[in-house]
């Protein structure tokens, strides 16, 4: 069933923008790989990239409640498109160096934050309140296609020919990404009651909203725990892939293994819905939290590609059936005037510990083993099955049939 014109606009300017996420967080890697092998500096790409949801959450929540949200986007993949052009520009030229690679990677994560926070917010003016779970399950399809299927083995087969080509062509996505963007008509400024506030005001309000939820915060938390531990494997995981490392991979092997998150993902996008509606939300969840926590413990027993391959697969399942899940009630049961700074309120405590996953991941990775990180990661994740002794489906049912409407 269509959802619409404007969905699918939406629909295609998210396939290019995440095309261009998949390419180049395979193309950065590589870069830095070229210039240091130590792990603390290699995770230090993945801290610049992250730690704007730490710094920028509230800020873009806040803007993304003030401003038109289409209109952010755009501006958003124009920048973008700037700044993987210029570095593809060094690249070529011989004169990138690790600072600049920790520069473009943190203006592309002050970028995300923008984007992300303005898209998550933009959904429900676009599809009705019924359609949300389906809409979202078919955004994560073509985001996680495109950014873990065939994006990273593209970046890796592009870093391979010329590290330049693999940071160019995402920037060229980025642009196209704007350009569907820009055809989708209307306003999507949200409607406000009263006089302007303060923006430390309008911060504040959404801050409380999810403080107070006994939904919203503990699922926060959770999911933070989750990217903490993803991230630090995540963070030195290039190292145990790409030679010298123990699995000894190509450049454009690593780009290949990294597509099996893409594969687990799009089953993902498939069987959500029908997994919600057969087990419920909480069951989907503590068997997404089984599922992640299993997945990262595999590199800590072998370096054979085809089993990382799976753990990744099932990771990339993992991912969507948590998000379509969390993503789809957050939207249902906050008011559309604070959507924006619930989205942000809510990735700053679940993503903002991402940063500090990175700096632990490299600090463990450097003083006691890759294998130590991994271990200590899935330890981490699986911990969080406690976290379901607080949400339960009884206090989800209850918070959304108190919830104003999204439209």
């Amino acid at each position: 069933m269509s959802l619409g014109r404007t969905y699918a606009k939406l629909w295609a300017a998210s396939a290019f923008a995440n095309l261009a996420d998949g390419v180049f967080q395979v193309a950065l890697p590589l870069l830095a790989v070229q210039l240091t092998r130590s792990p603390l500096l290699i995770a230090g790409v993945t801290l610049a990239a992250r730690l704007p949801w730490l710094l920028m959450s509230l800020v873009a929540g806040a803007l993304a409640d003030r401003l038109d949200r289409r209109q952010m986007m755009v501006r958003v993949n124009l920048a973008r498109t700037v700044l993987l052009g210029g570095l593809a520009l060094a690249v070529a030229t011989g004169v990138a160096t690790l600072p600049l690679v920790y520069a473009v990677a943190l203006l592309l994560g002050v970028a995300e934050t923008l984007f992300d926070t303005s898209a998550q917010s933009l959904l429900p003016a676009v599809v009705g309140r019924d359609d949300l779970s389906r809409a979202n399950s078919r955004l994560y399809a073509v985001e996680l296609v495109a950014n873990l299927f065939v994006g990273p083995p593209l970046g890796g087969l592009l870093a391979a020919l010329a590290l330049a080509a693999a940071l160019a062509v995402p920037a060229a996505a980025y642009l196209a990404g704007a350009a569907c963007l820009a055809l989708i008509a209307g306003s999507f400024r949200p409607v406000r009651q009263g006089p302007p506030a303060r923006l430390r005001d309008d911060i504040a309000e959404g801050v409380r909203f999810i403080w107070r939820h006994p939904v919203l915060r503990p699922l926060a938390f959770m999911l933070g725990v989750q990217n903490l531990a993803a991230t630090a494997w995540y963070s030195v995981f290039v190292l145990f892939a790409v030679a010298p490392g123990p699995m000894g991979l190509s450049q454009a092997g690593f780009g290949t293994l990294l597509a099996s998150l893409g594969v687990g993902a799009l089953l993902g996008t498939w069987l959500a819905v029908p997994v919600e509606r057969r087990l419920g939300r909480v069951r989907t969840l503590a068997l997404s939290v089984v599922l992640g926590g299993g997945a990262l413990l595999v590199p800590v027993v072998t370096t054979d590609a085809v089993a990382v391959g799976a753990s990744l697969a099932v990771s990339g399942l993992q991912m969507v059936l948590w998000n379509v899940v969390t993503v789809s009630l957050r939207q249902r049961i906050s008011p559309d005037h604070l959507l924006g700074r619930v989205n942000a309120g809510y990735r700053l405590v679940g993503w903002g510990t991402m940063p500090l996953g990175a700096l632990l991941g490299g600090v463990v990775a450097e003083t006691l083993g890759m294998r130590v990180v991994f271990a200590l990661a899935a330890g981490a994740v699986l911990v969080l099955l406690v976290g379901f002794r607080f949400v339960t489906e009884a206090v989800i049912e209850r918070t959304e049939a108190a919830a104003a409407p999204t439209r």
